[in-house]
């Protein structure tokens, strides 16, 4: 039940055979082979990439040559899996309360990046609509912003009685997570008393000496490998509030459809081969058409939070101009990700796309089946989503323009003047991703489709798809700058700009 529409993306058959030449070039299949096989494809950082190992079913097993000995990626997730469940579901059932004896209602997750962005997405998408609460579900609340006004914020709609907190962070010392920790930390303490806070706390971390110097304990940890990445673990103990939020059956089935199209990545011919075909699709608009922007427009108000995951996965990703052996980049890799739900984007940006400068193809996604009972909107929804397909590709000639205008009366002169503000040029790509119903099978098969785009993409480029190294400067340096701000500090050697800036603030805010 899954269609994708590449007809529309400026891709003839000679194209298609050269980008398929391109990947057979490049070694793409037996770059797939060594990515199933947990080789280190990961380069930089010399570690495998397999977050496919989290969805992988019983019975499957991902032999890899992992740290420790360990040579079943498949078997050690599923180990963790049945321990994330057995917490689930006493947690849905009441076996495990507060510290005050009343049932958990609400679990706020403390994480940034893809600690937040995928559970976060994945929670609203399926659990927006009616019928996805009760059992004993948790209505999801999400803190990511070291900024004190989402902390202030939040906490007016949360009871810490019946609050759980999740803290993520794989190395429990991530600077806005830790932050934010100490603050819900704080908060349940002063309304539950100290002795309360292991009661109401769990991690989803691999540190776990300074998990315990926090105050949770050892049954709390929720683990995963170094072969995780951040940005692809919303599979791994990172994804316990979808569980907590859309109930356990939802989260395995999240995985069951990652894990149907990490089979058909595997095993599917390139030339019939989704992600690849999607991939190649992206390689020739942004390397042969110049395209340096890519929006993304799901028709459904449950994926509005999509593109923003999309941004972290390709853009930290395929971010990149350095290539494997470390020598520039010779071509545009990935571009800049952008888009909201539709019909929101048609009254806005999308005029740009259809009639500026830049040439900027477009994702349209959308569900054939709703889940309200409105057939009429949802007409008009995938109605707006096919014209605005046609459009790009068909366009209107000025002549065109001009004809529509005498038909409905306009004057000649009239109609000459404004031909040319109502053409389109056309012939601008897009594709379409079109399967039957958004449930919880389905987004983990979009998720996935996504994901192994983006590896295809980046073994084309020649460039690391699993390292981001470009954001580690900027935390160093928010590290040296804190101190900086304090009252009464030297706030040390700094560029011009920045020592203007840290003087400003100071006297904005009254101090020396």
């Amino acid at each position: 039940d899954l269609t994708l529409d590449l007809a529309k993306s400026a891709l003839d058959d000679a194209a298609w055979a050269g980008l398929f030449g391109l990947a057979r070039a490049a070694g793409l299949a037996d770059f797939r082979t060594r990515l199933f096989a947990g080789a280190a494809v990961n380069a930089t950082e010399g570690r495998a990439a397999m977050h496919m190992a989290l969805r992988a079913p019983e019975g499957v097993d991902l032999h890899a040559s992992l740290p420790g000995g360990i040579d079943d990626a498949a078997a050690m997730a599923r180990a963790e899996r049945a321990r994330m469940r057995a917490f689930t579901q006493a947690v849905h059932a009441g076996a495990l309360r507060g510290a005050t004896g009343e049932r958990f209602t609400s679990v706020l997750n403390i994480g940034i990046g893809g600690s937040d962005l995928g559970p976060r997405m994945v929670v609203r998408a399926l659990t927006s609509t009616a019928g996805t609460t009760g059992g004993g579900r948790l209505a999801a609340h999400f803190l990511s912003n070291v900024d004190g006004h989402a902390f202030a914020t939040l906490v007016r709609e949360l009871d810490p009685a019946r609050t759980l907190v999740l803290v993520a962070s794989k190395t429990f010392t991530t600077a806005e997570t830790m932050m934010n920790a100490r603050a819900a930390r704080a908060w349940l303490a002063a309304a539950l008393g100290e002795a309360s806070v292991g009661q109401h706390f769990a991690a989803l971390s691999t540190n776990a000496k300074a998990v315990a110097e926090f105050g949770i304990s050892p049954d709390r940890i929720f683990g995963f490998r170094d072969w995780v990445g951040g940005r692809y673990s919303l599979w791994s103990a990172i994804g316990l509030s979808i569980a907590l939020a859309a109930g356990w059956e939802a989260f395995q089935a999240l995985l069951d459809g990652a894990w149907a199209m990490d089979v058909h990545f595997r095993d599917a011919p390139l030339e019939q081969n989704l992600p690849v075909r999607l991939a190649l699709a992206g390689i020739w608009h942004i390397d042969a058409l110049a395209c340096a922007a890519h929006c993304v427009l799901a028709y459904d108000e449950r994926l509005g939070l999509l593109p923003a995951f999309l941004q972290q996965l390709e853009m930290e990703s395929n971010g990149k101009s350095v290539m494997l052996d470390g020598s520039p980049v010779g071509h545009p890799t990935c571009p800049v990700v952008f888009g909201v739900p539709g019909t929101d984007a048609q009254h806005s940006f999308m005029q740009l796309v259809h009639q500026g400068t830049a040439l900027i193809p477009v994702d349209f996604i959308l569900a054939a089946e709703p889940d309200h009972g409105r057939a009429d909107a949802h007409r008009a929804l995938a109605a707006n989503a096919f014209a605005q397909a046609e459009a790009l590709l068909r366009g209107r000639s000025a002549a065109e323009a001009k004809s529509g205008m005498l038909k409905s009366g306009l004057p000649e002169t009239e109609a000459d003047r404004l031909a040319p503000h109502r053409a389109f040029s056309g012939e601008r790509p897009s594709s379409t991703i079109l399967f039957h119903r958004l449930d919880a099978f389905a987004l983990g098969r979009l998720i996935a489709l996504y994901e192994h785009k983006v590896a295809v993409q980046g073994c084309l480029w020649g460039i690391n798809s699993f390292d981001q190294w470009g954001v580690e400067l900027g935390k160093e340096l928010a590290g040296a700058l804190v101190p900086a701000l304090t009252p009464g500090a030297d706030p040390g050697p700094h560029d011009s700009s920045t020592l203007a800036l840290i003087r400003a603030f100071r006297e904005l805010r009254g101090e020396s």
